[in-house]
């Protein structure tokens, strides 16, 4: 028979085990939730690179035949340069161009990204803050965009900008 003292020891001693078994297994689980909420980094890149003043970032993101397609405004580029020529071409009739990403979904090479598109554009008399829904495919590594597609709606950006409807940006 066990004393009461060594009885009362030995079932203090597995609280503390079951407790620091539960805390950590709590931590780890608290730790995936977190990396679940965080995009993936290709999306984190390409936020970075919207968000910067070097174009060539954006362009530096894609395969030497991926494609960015603007569907609000009918346009595709291809290669990094283009792309990154269209990133250029957003800096120069948008101020404070912004992508804030809300949430990002990975299925295997296809990443679906929620965001805010915002800025100010040139001449316009407010600024715009639009949802936009982006779907990047990436390439059979997973490191670089082969496949950009941006959805939002450009008669948003346009009413919002204090613009009408039938508005288009001065020649480049």
């Amino acid at each position: 028979m066990t004393s009461r003292p060594t009885r009362a020891i030995a079932m203090l001693t597995a609280a503390v085990a079951l407790s620091a078994t539960t805390a950590t297994t709590a931590n780890a689980a608290n730790a995936a939730q977190d990396a679940e909420r965080r995009p993936p980094r290709i999306v984190a890149d390409w936020a970075r690179a919207w968000n910067g003043t070097d174009s060539a970032a954006l362009g530096a993101l894609f395969t030497t035949d991926g494609t960015y397609t603007d569907k609000a405004v009918g346009m595709t580029f291809r290669g990094p340069k283009e792309i990154a020529g269209w990133k250029a071409r957003a800096d120069r009739l948008i101020d404070n161009v912004h992508v804030t990403v809300r949430a990002a979904d990975r299925r295997g090479a296809r990443i679906t990204v929620k965001a805010t598109y915002s800025g100010h554009l040139k001449g316009a008399p407010k600024p715009f803050a639009v949802p936009m829904t982006t779907l990047l495919d990436l390439d059979k590594n997973g490191c670089r965009i082969a496949s950009d597609q941006d959805h939002y709606s450009l008669a948003a950006v346009l009413t919002q900008s204090g613009l009408p409807a039938d508005w288009t940006p001065p020649a480049a």
